[in-house]
């Protein structure tokens, strides 16, 4: 599954080709990913100028110029992909969003959501915060995130520290791959307590957490499986991997 560096390469990808920009045209090809899609979906998407697109934890939020927002989960095996010229629809490709520019609205570029797995979802709303970012802890890379935080989140907690790093409402946007190279940068075994992270340890790990995902992001991701960067490439920190998928 996408992790947040991954999440963050599609949103940037996505900025460049979306942000200011009329959706033209939405084809949907089902109704429903891993949840049914949003009533009407095409016609509500159609007309509507996309405004700076954000991420939150795994989800990417894409604002419309009417007030409702699209929110994007790619699931297990979604992948995003943007073209310069109209491709043909293939069997997995579930949305296609033409988007125009310039005075003309001259079809500019093609996002295509592809997921064979369909464990992605998509979802409109209006307000500010979706229920299910509701709950969603804090960025790992803005302010909000702290040894202080982190210290007082895992208070009295029992379980492995990798599965609570896990937990979305600790820490958003962390999963697998990231959990098991920040632990393993921090000097920590996945399997200590949770709450027995304090002081030093919970200073190590989140400077841990923080550099892993940058460097991630730097190199645009880790591709494994399904993931690739929105312009067909790979991600190159899979390549820095140090002990996600090895054994022992």
């Amino acid at each position: 599954m996408p992790e947040l560096p991954e999440v963050e390469t599609v949103r940037r990808a996505l900025a460049q080709a979306m942000e200011d920009r009329q959706i033209l045209h939405a084809h949907v090809g089902r109704s429903d990913l891993r949840w049914p899609l949003p009533d009407r979906l095409a016609s509500r998407l159609e007309g509507r100028v996309v405004g700076g697109l954000q991420r939150r934890g795994k989800y990417v939020l894409l604002p419309l110029d009417q007030g409702e927002t699209m929110l994007l989960h790619l699931g297990m095996s979604g992948s995003i992909r943007i073209h310069q010229a109209q491709p043909p629809i293939g069997k997995h490709d579930h949305i296609v969003l033409t988007m125009g520019s310039g005075m003309a609205n001259a079809p500019e570029s093609w996002i295509v959501l592809n997921d064979p797995r369909r464990f992605g979802w998509l979802d409109l709303y209006r307000g500010e915060v979706h229920p299910m970012l509701v709950d969603m802890g804090p960025e790992p890379l803005g302010n909000s995130f702290s040894a202080d935080h982190l210290v007082a989140a895992l208070a009295g907690r029992k379980g492995p520290i990798k599965t609570a790093l896990l937990d979305q409402a600790l820490v958003a946007g962390i999963g697998n791959i990231y959990a098991c190279e920040a632990l393993f940068m921090a000097g920590l075994s996945p399997r200590r307590k949770a709450g027995t992270i304090r002081g030093g340890r919970a200073d190590r790990l989140v400077a841990a957490i923080r550099s892993v995902l940058a460097s991630a992001i730097e190199d645009g991701g880790t591709s494994l499986r399904d993931h690739v960067q929105p312009g067909g490439e790979i991600g190159y920190f899979v390549q820095r991997l140090t002990v996600y998928g090895r054994d022992g």
